[in-house]
């Protein structure tokens, strides 16, 4: 009977096992971007607070979320939320430069939690905090398209993530958000 229940449990194990391996080598604080204005968006500087990535784009059907992303922001900023747009054009859906993409967040939606350089956010030309939090967090961390949003825990590490469809001020985000903070 224990030789079944452990190869139950091996088999369970096996199936169900997270195919992303978890060993962070790497946190978040080890990685540094390109600010969209030209500055290092240095994470060190967000050590012991959360933090939302949300891969961004000016010409998509959820551009609409840059307003529930502002809403986030100034909701939870001073207990230790830092919400991050990168702009990307993986998709096809941005504009062809850092200035208009700013000038757009800002005339458009009054943004002004931090935005990135325009970067690739899937693949091998993927910004390298992509390829971290895939390699972390498997393939859900992964855009499969704009507006996909990855939460790094107090830790500095992958939370959890969020598909595209998943509105930033939704009861699945928050709750999650409250949680954590």
């Amino acid at each position: 009977m224990k030789k079944v229940i452990v190869l139950t449990i091996s088999i369970f194990m096996i199936f169900f096992k997270n195919i992303a391996t978890a060993n962070y080598d790497k946190l978040i604080y080890d990685f540094k971007i390109n600010s969209i204005t030209g500055e290092i968006i240095n994470f060190s500087d967000y050590q012991n607070k959360a933090i939302l990535i949300v891969n961004v784009a000016s010409y998509c059907g959820f551009t609409k979320q840059y307003t529930d992303l502002q809403k986030l922001w100034d909701l939870y900023r001073d207990r230790g939320l830092v919400v991050i747009g990168i702009p990307s054009n993986s998709f096809n859906q941005e504009k062809n430069s850092e200035k208009e993409v700013k000038n757009f967040c800002e005339v458009n939606f009054n943004i002004n939690f931090p935005l990135t350089s325009i970067y690739e956010v899937k693949g091998n030309d993927a910004h390298e905090i992509y390829k971290w939090a895939k390699k972390n967090h498997g393939n859900s961390a992964v855009p499969k398209w704009n507006f996909h949003k990855i939460l790094i825990d107090k830790n500095g590490k992958v939370l959890d993530t969020f598909v595209s469809f998943t509105k930033p001020m939704s009861k699945k985000i928050t709750t999650v958000i409250e949680k954590i903070l």
